[in-house]
C-alpha cells in the first residue's frame, strides 16, 4: 500500500513519465530513471510548459540506474512497450514487499507481461489521455488534456490509494472497474491516429482529419476496434468514436507518440497497438479489413514483421 509520504520511481522519463512524475513530485518523493536527459535535468531541472500551469522541478532526483534509486512504494512504468524485455532485469532493485507496479504504456498485454514476471506484486494499468511532447532535453510540452483512467489487473484494493495520489497532485484521475474495457477504449483513438500518421508518411492528426479518405478510414478503424471489443464483452458506444474525432479536431496539428518515435528512427509499438488487437480479431472471427490493411502498411513503413 501507499505510505503517507510515498516513494515513487518513474521508469521511462520521457514525455509521459516526465510530465506525470513532475506533477506527482508535489505530493511524493519521486525518483526518475533517466538516460538521454540525465545531464540536462541534473543541471537545469525538469521544465514542464503546460496548459495546466507551467512547472519547473529543481532539484530533481534523477538517476542513471534503478540500483541507485532503491526500493520504492510505487513504480510507474512509462517506457515504450517495445522495451518491455528489459523490465525483468530493470525493476527488481526498485521492489520490496508490497511495491505496486503501475503501467502507463499504450496497447494490450503490458499488465499481463508484468504479472508473469512479478506475480507477487500488485499490477495496475493507467491510460493517459494527454497531448504531450518532449522538446529539448529536460523540457516537456504539455499541449492539452491530461486525464488518467486507472484500473486493477490484480489487487484491486490498491487502486484507490494510487488514484488518490494522482488526484492529490492536481491530476484528473478516474478509477475504472473494467481495465480491459479501458484498454479497448484507448485503442479506439490509438489504432487510427497513431497508425494513419505513420502510414501517411509522417502526417499529423489535423492532416488526417482534413483528408476525406483518411477521415473515412479513421471511422472505419474505430468501428472495427469497437466490434472486436464487443466480441470480448467490452461494450463501447459508437458515439465514443465521434467524441474522439471531435476532441482530436480541437487539439490542432498534433503528432501522435508512435509518429514521433517513427520520425526519430525509433521502434514503434506495432505489436501492442496493432498486432495484438488484430490477433484477437482473427481469434474471434471478427472481420477487420481496415485493421489488416493498416497493420500491413505500418509493418512495411517500419520494417517490422507481421502477418
Amino acid at each position: 500500500m501507499i505510505d503517507p509520504t510515498p516513494t515513487l520511481a518513474i521508469v521511462g522519463s520521457g514525455s509521459v513519465g516526465g510530465y506525470y512524475g513532475a506533477r506527482l513530485a508535489s505530493v511524493a518523493e519521486v525518483s526518475f530513471l533517466m538516460r538521454r536527459d540525465l545531464a540536462a535535468v541534473r543541471e537545469r531541472g525538469l521544465i514542464v510548459n503546460s496548459v495546466a500551469g507551467d512547472l519547473h522541478l529543481d532539484p530533481v532526483r534523477a538517476f542513471a540506474t534503478t540500483a541507485e534509486i532503491g526500493p520504492v512504494d510505487l513504480v510507474v512504468i512509462a517506457i515504450k512497450s517495445t522495451a518491455n524485455d528489459v523490465l525483468p532485469d530493470l525493476l527488481p532493485p526498485l521492489l520490496k514487499p508490497g511495491t505496486i507496479l503501475l503501467t502507463l504504456q499504450n496497447g494490450l498485454g503490458n499488465e499481463a507481461f508484468l504479472a508473469r514476471h512479478f506475480p507477487d506484486h500488485p499490477i495496475l494499468g493507467g491510460l493517459c489521455f494527454v497531448c504531450i511532447n518532449r522538446g529539448e532535453p529536460g523540457v516537456i510540452q504539455h499541449l492539452a488534456h491530461g486525464r488518467v483512467e486507472m484500473g486493477a489487473f490484480s489487487h484491486p484494493e490498491t487502486v484507490a490509494p494510487v488514484a488518490g495520489l494522482f488526484v492529490h497532485a492536481g491530476l484528473d484521475c478516474r478509477i475504472l472497474p473494467d481495465l480491459g474495457l479501458a484498454r479497448w477504449r484507448k485503442l479506439v483513438w490509438n489504432v487510427p491516429f497513431n497508425g494513419l500518421a505513420i502510414a501517411g508518411g509522417g502526417i499529423d492528426t489535423q492532416q488526417i482529419l482534413a483528408d476525406p479518405v483518411l477521415l473515412a478510414r479513421t471511422r472505419a478503424l474505430m468501428g472495427e476496434v469497437i466490434a472486436v471489443a464487443a466480441a470480448l464483452g467490452h461494450v463501447i458506444d459508437p458515439a465514443f468514436a465521434e467524441a474522439n474525432i471531435k476532441g482530436t479536431l480541437e487539439m490542432g496539428p498534433y503528432q501522435p507518440s508512435s509518429l514521433v518515435d517513427f520520425l526519430a528512427g525509433q521502434a514503434a509499438e506495432v505489436e501492442a497497438i496493432w498486432g495484438a488487437p488484430l490477433r484477437e480479431a482473427r481469434r474471434l472471427g471478427v472481420a477487420t479489413p481496415e485493421l489488416e490493411s493498416l497493420h500491413r502498411e505500418i509493418c512495411a513503413a517500419t520494417g517490422s514483421g507481421g502477418s
